[in-house]
Formats: structure tokens, sequence, C-alpha cells
């Protein structure tokens, strides 16, 4: 079933009537039960020493937080004794795995997550991409990579009418009418008011970049240069493989990265067409930090981030993740909820961060396997389900 959502705000009316899908699935049911460090598969062999300075990263970020909980989700977790936790482990000056195991068997509870009963989700994994790129467009530089667009306008429904869902509207003012920012198609064709970053030698690239939401830039100068996640158009994500296997053009079997990569590249004319039938459209920033910056506001740790759904997961939650690489190895670790991504969405859910580069791309680019987590809640704090 379809609904469409027209509403007039003051001084502004809002066109196109944004469409809005009813899904006829059975609501998430979060469900924490408590259960001992024991019982989690492989927590004996994890290697604790990784932890702290992630650990050190996220107790950064929650001790600024001034809500009554960490990062509003579904799952509620009380920031102060959070913050006492982060405290304590400052103090503790931890320097050894062993000392850090200690702690977090001392100072957290794990609790066991499941929806309407299922413990069992699906975890997917990202990386950081690689593009080439030029200050200057010349040559085989020809693509642009546009920053925030000087254009785009942000609506949050919620900020004109508390009873209304807390829903962003991207678009843009046209003859004072509130319209959706231009698709895809749009922008590659005809350009956009934005500022350009830097420009690209491989629309393929770009694509994958913007589908992982950051990359590192190696420039024609020599150097490297970092760039983020800054907005998106708001229009709908399509992702390019699921585009091809709908056309016949590749097997299910062969929609890894890697396989969609190789395909496009081997047919430029034609990617070009099917890429832009992803409307989502990804603006950067440049960004100095020392890995790309997730939704928490930290720089990701290959192997120890992860993308979850922040309706239900709280950012900057300690979780221990029981799944299975590409190749059926054992995931058995801690990861932290530092990200979030359009297409994660459920209770047990994850985008596991593989790292930068052609070895992560590889990995990332097969990855999806089953698996469970346990949310790691500071032993003294309040935790609740809404």
């Amino acid at each position: 079933m379809l609904k469409y959502l027209c509403l007039f705000l003051p001084g502004l009316l809002l066109s196109g009537c944004f469409e809005q899908k009813e899904q006829m699935i059975a609501p998430a049911n979060p469900v924490l039960q408590k259960v001992e460090f024991k019982q989690l598969s492989g927590w004996q062999s994890e290697d604790f020493a990784a932890i702290i300075p992630v650990m050190s990263k996220n107790c950064q970020v929650i001790l600024n937080n001034r809500n009554p909980y960490i990062y509003d989700a579904k799952i509620k977790i009380s920031s102060k004794e959070y913050q006492d936790v982060c405290r304590r482990f400052a103090d503790a000056n931890i320097n050894n795995g062993t000392a850090m195991k200690a702690f977090i068997e001392k100072e957290f509870t794990p609790y066991a997550v499941t929806d309407n009963g299922n413990a069992e989700g699906k975890f997917t994994s990202y990386y950081e991409a690689t593009i080439h790129a030029s200050k200057n467009k010349h040559g085989v530089y020809q693509y642009p990579i546009y920053g925030k667009p000087t254009d785009l306008v942000e609506i949050n429904l919620r900020d004109f009418d508390a009873d209304l869902p807390n829903t962003r509207l991207v678009g843009r003012v046209e003859s004072g009418k509130f319209v959706p920012y231009y698709n895809r198609q749009d922008i590659e064709n005809k350009g956009i008011q934005a500022p350009v970053l830097m420009w690209g030698d491989d629309l393929v690239d770009i694509h994958f970049m913007q589908i992982q939401g950051s990359a590192v830039a190696e420039m024609d100068s020599g150097e490297e240069v970092r760039i983020g996640f800054a907005d998106s158009n708001g229009r709908k994500f399509k992702g390019i493989g699921s585009i091809l296997i709908e056309k016949g053009l590749i097997k299910r079997e062969d929609s890894s990265m890697p396989k969609i990569r190789a395909w496009l590249r081997a047919h430029p004319e034609k990617a070009r067409q099917l890429m832009a039938e992803n409307e989502r459209f990804i603006f950067q920033r440049l960004n100095d930090a020392d890995g790309p910056v997730g939704a928490l506001g930290v720089s990701l740790t290959a192997g120890r981030s992860l993308a979850v759904d922040n309706a239900y997961i709280p950012l900057g939650v300690m979780l221990w993740l029981d799944s299975h690489n590409p190749d059926g190895g054992k995931i058995q670790k801690i990861v932290f909820a530092q990200d979030i991504g359009s297409a994660i969405k459920g209770v047990v859910r994850g985008d596991y961060f593989w790292g930068h580069g052609e070895e992560a791309l590889y990995h990332a680019g097969r990855m999806n396997s089953g698996g469970r987590y346990y949310l790691l809640a500071p032993r003294q704090a309040e935790v609740k389900v809404d």
C-alpha cells in the first residue's frame, strides 16, 4: 500500500506529495535478556588489547552527551552510568589485554538481543573505497566530486508539529515550492549549485565511493586526501547489484562487489545508464581524521566498527558480534556501534567495517552472513526497551 504525504508549511508549499510506502510486515519487537560472559562463544579468545583505543574514542563522545539516554533509540541505556564507566576506564589507564578483559567483565553486563523471539539477523560489510582524482579538471579527470549543494534544503516534519513523525525531507525551493532534490541522472548530466572538491577519473569508482560513503582520494599530485559523507539528495537508494540482477545481466551468485565492478568497467556506456537508476546521490566533504568518520562522529576502526539501525541500537554501545566472514571463518569479537546506513534496518542487523583498500573490498563485497549480537551495557546502568 502507498501513502502520499502532502503538507502545507508556513510560507512554503510542499510540492510533489512525497511517497511513503506502507510495508505489511510484523512490527519490530526488540527484547533484551541478561546472559553471562561465559555464554558468549569465543569470549576467551578475544584480543582485548585491541579494544582499548576504540573504547577511548567512544568514551570521548559519550562523555559529551547531555541526554538522559545515550543516543535515543528503542533500546535505552542511561547516559550517567555509561559516563561513570568511561571515567573509571580513563582513570584505570589500562594498557594490556588482561586488564581490559577484567575491566569489561567487572563493569559490563551482556544482553542477548532478539526481535520477535529471533536472535538471528543479517550481517553485511562495507569498506573505505579508493578513487583517483585531481584538484583541476583535465585529461582523464572529468567527473566532479561535489560537496553539499548550496540550494539543498532539509526539513524535519516534527519541527513543525510534535505529533508528526520524525521524518527528514530533502529538497530545494523552486518558485516558492519545496520540491524533491535532483536525482542522480540530473546531477550527472546537468550539474548543480555545489562546490567541486576534486575531479575523479572513473565514474564506477565514484559510484562505489558513494555507496560506501567515504574514500581515500589518490591525487595526481601524489598526496592522499580522505573524503567522507556530507549529505545526500534524499532520493531512494537502489543497489547496482540489484539492478544488474533484475535485468539478467549478472547472476545472483556473481553479484559480489569485485565482480560487479568488473562488469561495469567492461561495459562503460551501459554502466552509466544503469548506475543512474540508483537515484540516491551522495555529497562529500574533506576529512582529516585517521579513518572514515561514522555517524557517531569518530573515525572507524577496521574490524571493530559496526553500522547499526539506530532506531533500535543506540550509537556508541559495545556489542559482542557472533557471525562469520565470506569464507566461513568465525567473527566473534567486540565491536562498537559507530555508524548507520540507509540499507541497515532491523533490530538484529549490522554492517561490518572491513577497512581500506582492495583486500577490504574483496572481503566486504562478498559478506552476507547470518549471525547475532549481544549488547554490553554498564552493569549499574538503567537499561530498558521502549
